[in-house]
């Protein structure tokens, strides 16, 4: 399917404020943008480069007072997921160099702290795919997705012990819990056709079967219609932008994603 995707981000600064944005998509093996217009409310110079995931990033400095961003992307993305139950899970020393970082804890994924949880949850399962897709489910079953209710990340612990969270805390959990059992996973930030209420989303992809597989812990079906902007080990690889001083004073966002073909 095509997908038309526009985010506007509003922001109110009360001093000139170096910025890193990460709000453009890029073409690759899950899909391929046709177009790709980024424009800003004020006249800014721009620096762009990939970061040490791949992803793309916009360096400026953003002036005092009222500022938009505005991003429109049309985007071809498939309209089915790949699922494999029964794809192994690949030992550790046959994992390729780049992979190993999705492997160990990070800042919001306190993997060492769920090795004992996730080999309760996945007993009995099939070594690899299935233990992930167990561990999805159990955090759907066990936490409630509470879509709005959180302003900041909440580490896979934190979220433990609160027993909800919106679609990147859940993600945050899923993926401790899965990297504890040695299964490589990594977050996924993006959009997707359909989400309600409308926002950027989060999910996973878990590295079994000599691939990465999508899983997604916040929705009751495992659909399509995704655009990826951002891969990381966590939230703190994938927000959407990084103001460096003080916050701003006023800032909203409005995302629609829209089936043109």
């Amino acid at each position: 399917m095509r997908l038309r995707v526009s985010c506007q981000l509003e922001l109110h600064l009360d001093f000139s404020t170096p910025m890193i944005l990460m709000l453009r998509p890029q073409s690759g093996a899950s899909q391929w943008v046709h177009r790709d217009e980024f424009t800003f409310s004020e006249p800014v110079v721009v620096s762009e480069y990939s970061d040490l995931f791949g992803n793309l990033c916009q360096r400026l400095i953003a002036p005092q007072g009222e500022f938009h961003i505005q991003t429109l992307t049309e985007v071809d993305t498939s309209d089915t997921i790949d699922e494999l139950p029964g794809a192994p899970f690949v030992n550790v020393e046959d994992l390729p160099v780049q992979i190993l970082d999705y492997l160990v804890p990070t800042r919001y994924c306190e993997s060492d702290r769920f090795g004992d949880l996730a080999r309760k949850i996945v007993d009995g399962e099939l070594l690899g795919y299935n233990q992930v897709a167990r561990i999805t489910a159990w955090v759907r079953e066990h936490l409630p997705y509470s879509p709005g209710m959180s302003d900041i990340p909440l580490s896979a612990v934190e979220v433990h012990q609160q027993g909800h969270g919106v679609c990147r805390d859940l993600t945050h959990l899923a993926i401790a819990l899965s990297r504890s059992i040695s299964i490589p996973t990594r977050m996924v930030v993006g959009y997707l056709h359909g989400l309600e209420p409308m926002d950027l989303h989060a999910w996973f992809e878990a590295y079994v079967g000599h691939r990465w597989y999508t899983f997604d812990p916040s929705q009751t079906n495992l659909q399509g219609g995704r655009v990826v902007i951002a891969y990381g080990r966590d939230a703190a690889d994938v927000a959407i932008f990084h103001q460096f001083g003080p916050l701003p004073a006023y800032s909203a966002m409005h995302v629609e994603v829209e089936k043109i073909g």
